[in-house]
């Protein structure tokens, strides 16, 4: 059962300053796939699911459940094949507000999307960990809590250690014909 959120103050910043640390950065990737619907339609904050085997690329399996934060690579255009580098929050658990049975893993992007994307292909680099999966007595306390952990992440990707990730090629690679990228690698990200 997840313990019900803390009271008080939450932590401006998620990671150290100097950057991330083991396990991080974790890479994952995967096509966008219909969630349960409740992010855009309950929450107002609209998420791009993608299946929970994207863990499985790298052996990332093993992720707690709970909040992350990092960048997310999206490929809309499909002429192109380069993609949009934009911050990210995810969550990945059981949803105990909701009481879900299958554990998911739903990316909130922080920009404002014009349509939905099922089918196109989302790379995730996944910098850290901001904080554990909780049970909300409400709907409310649940919306709060999501909406700082988006200005969280926003304040912790701004910092010089974490800008640098988003040149990353791993973020720009998509596959072609729908096959998924080779195996990352753990190779530092570019300045």
């Amino acid at each position: 059962m997840a313990p019900k959120p803390p009271t008080g103050a939450r932590e401006l910043y998620a990671g150290p300053e100097s950057g991330p640390e083991k396990p991080f950065p974790v890479k994952v990737n995967g096509p966008i796939v219909k969630g349960f619907g409740r992010g855009s339609k309950e929450l107002g904050i609209p998420t791009a699911n993608i299946p929970l085997s994207g863990l499985e690329i790298g052996g990332h399996e093993d992720l707690d459940s709970g909040i992350y934060y990092g960048w997310a690579g999206l490929n809309l255009d499909d002429t192109n094949n380069k993609g949009t580098i934009y911050p990210m929050v995810m969550s990945i658990g059981w949803n105990p507000f909701y009481g879900n049975k299958v554990r998911s893993l739903e990316v909130h992007i922080m920009h404002k999307f014009g349509r939905d994307f099922y089918g196109h292909h989302l790379n995730l680099i996944i910098l850290g960990f901001i904080r554990p999966e909780y049970d909300y007595v409400s709907k409310e306390s649940l919306i709060e809590d999501i909406e700082t952990d988006i200005q969280v992440t926003a304040r912790s990707l701004e910092r010089t250690a974490y800008v640098k990730w988003k040149n990353d090629e791993y973020l720009k690679t998509f596959p072609e014909g729908g096959e998924v990228p080779a195996e990352p690698s753990d190779a530092v990200a570019s300045t």
